[in-house]
């Protein structure tokens, strides 16, 4: 039997290829039928260059039709795929680079230059460009090759995409997910969120994400659906389109600034079936405030970009205000003190999980990624949760330092090794605040060598921006003579947000 992820969702498909799969705000529609031919002339393309099943395809473009396609030809083929953040910069990619080896890399043309200075020194073979209108030397290359191809013959087991997460320690780890963990949470999400064929979901999310490219776009090929393709999140856009939609999927963020539209009502969200949230916490105020202004009780779920999606509420029965639901069906959960021994009750512990959604590991680095297991197979998610009466799972905080800022996880150390490094500060921590709009606020906290002489704030953000993408850039740095420590020397990260949870109310 063929495991591999586009057979599955081929399975799925509408019996007739010239239903809509996407369709954008300017009108222009994309069949499955172009969908499949896309996904063919792009495969052929690419294997007559040379790439094989198993080398890595790297992308960083804007949001289009097009780059679905390219994806859907990548997994079709048995090539692996790697998304990366468009806001990445010169250093954070050339990292990537040469971590994973692609063979090729996709990007917009006015990278171009940049990955072919970064890209001699792995083993980049090809570069092509693919814009946001579709164009590019990609689709051109591409378009006089055959719309036929049989799809490689893939195992549970193989790498389907590589997604890189920052690390703890400052270096970012790229988490391989399977096709067999794609299949499975995406049939358990149809089943959960009991997707119809007549659905149609507003898509608003980035592609370069979990979110946006598994949980929304595999929840619509596997429904044999169509989706409306918005290129980035735009209240007045959504408002406009949501009559039209039965779905929305966004972060936080999304249903903040729609409340912020004195003209969004209920009488836009009749036709809607369900709006869901995710990637970051959402307040119990904007859960409550949105239920009483539309008469919709939003959805809220959990995953990590290491194991997709973990639990969720439910469509049918209550959706609790600050829980995440229940584990999927595949998914087993548990919430364990520091001894590993169950906890009961409202305890709080922290939360693994096992089932086949998890993925395989970290990208050559096995050290790592056996430290994130427990001796019988489950994953440490480093977030601490408790459970309800009803047994649903609510996250209280992490035990990691992540910050998840509209969506997008940032790891501290990254940035304080930057930090660090700039003349004029003696250490620092990074850590996140509550935040109405991006859920928290990327904060630094600095302590300068001399009290007197402190580095500039717009001299410090102007060299992490030169370094980082600009959602990890703090959006205030506040200056203490001293950071808090225990008793070992440890900063005290909670002491820290704890003193300064309200500057951002």
């Amino acid at each position: 039997m063929n495991h591999n992820i586009y057979s599955v969702f081929e399975q799925h498909f509408p019996p007739s290829r010239e239903a809509v799969f996407i369709e954008t705000p300017a009108g222009e529609t994309y069949t499955y039928a172009t969908l499949e031919q896309q996904v063919c002339k792009i495969a052929n393309l690419l294997t007559i260059l040379g790439v094989s099943k198993g080398d890595r395809v790297a992308v960083q473009v804007e949001k289009s039709p097009q780059v679905l396609f390219l994806y859907l030809a990548c997994l079709r083929a048995g090539f692996i795929y790697i998304p990366l953040n468009t806001a990445y910069t010169e250093t954070e990619l050339s990292y990537f680079l040469g971590d994973a080896e692609p063979s090729m890399v996709v990007c917009d043309s006015t990278s171009l230059e940049l990955f072919a200075r970064i890209g001699y020194k792995s083993n980049l073979k090809y570069i092509y460009s693919l814009d946001a209108d579709g164009d590019g030397s990609l689709m051109s290359a591409a378009e006089n090759m055959l719309a036929r191809l049989t799809t490689a013959n893939s195992a549970k087991d193989d790498i389907a995409v590589i997604l890189y997460t920052s690390g703890t320690t400052g270096r970012p780890k790229g988490a391989m997910i399977t096709h067999g963990n794609l299949a499975a949470n995406g049939l358990a999400l149809q089943e959960v969120w009991q997707w119809q064929q007549n659905d149609v979901l507003l898509h608003a999310l980035p592609v370069f994400h979990i979110h946006g490219l598994f949980v929304a776009c595999h929840s619509v090929l596997l429904g044999g659906s169509k989706m409306l393709f918005v290129d980035k999140f735009d209240a007045k856009t959504v408002m406009q389109l949501l009559p039209r939609a039965t779905v929305l999927m966004g972060v936080p963020t999304f249903y903040t600034r729609l409340l912020e539209q004195p003209e969004f009502n209920k009488a836009l969200c009749k036709n809607m079936r369900v709006f869901i949230s995710g990637s970051a916490p959402l307040l119990e105020q904007t859960f409550e405030e949105f239920q009483q202004r539309t008469g919709h009780t939003i959805l809220e779920r959990y995953g990590m970009t290491e194991t997709g999606m973990n639990t969720s509420n439910p469509i049918d029965g209550a959706r609790l205000a600050g829980t995440v639901g229940l584990p999927l069906p595949g998914v087993t959960a548990r919430i364990v003190d520091e001894n590993n021994q169950p906890v009961t009750g409202n305890t709080v512990g922290i939360l693994q999980v096992k089932g086949d959604n998890v993925f395989k590991g970290y990208w050559r680095m096995p050290e790592k990624t056996a430290e994130e297991f427990t001796h019988d197979g489950f994953f440490i998610t480093g977030d601490l949760a408790s459970y309800n009466e009803q047994g649903y799972i609510s996250i209280v905080g992490r035990n990691k330092d992540m910050v998840i800022t509209g969506g997008y996880n940032v790891y501290p150390k990254e940035i304080e090794l930057i930090l660090d490094e700039i003349d004029g500060i003696k250490e620092s921590a990074i850590i996140g605040l509550p935040h109405k709009d991006f859920g928290e606020a990327v904060t630094a906290i600095i302590v300068p060598e001399n009290m007197d002489i402190i580095p500039g704030t717009l001299h410090i953000i102007d060299i992490l921006k030169q370094q980082l993408a600009n959602y990890k850039v703090p959006k205030k740095i506040i200056v203490l003579e001293q950071l808090p420590r225990n008793t070992m020397g440890k900063v005290q990260k909670n002491v820290l947000r704890e003193q300064f949870k309200t500057l951002w109310q």
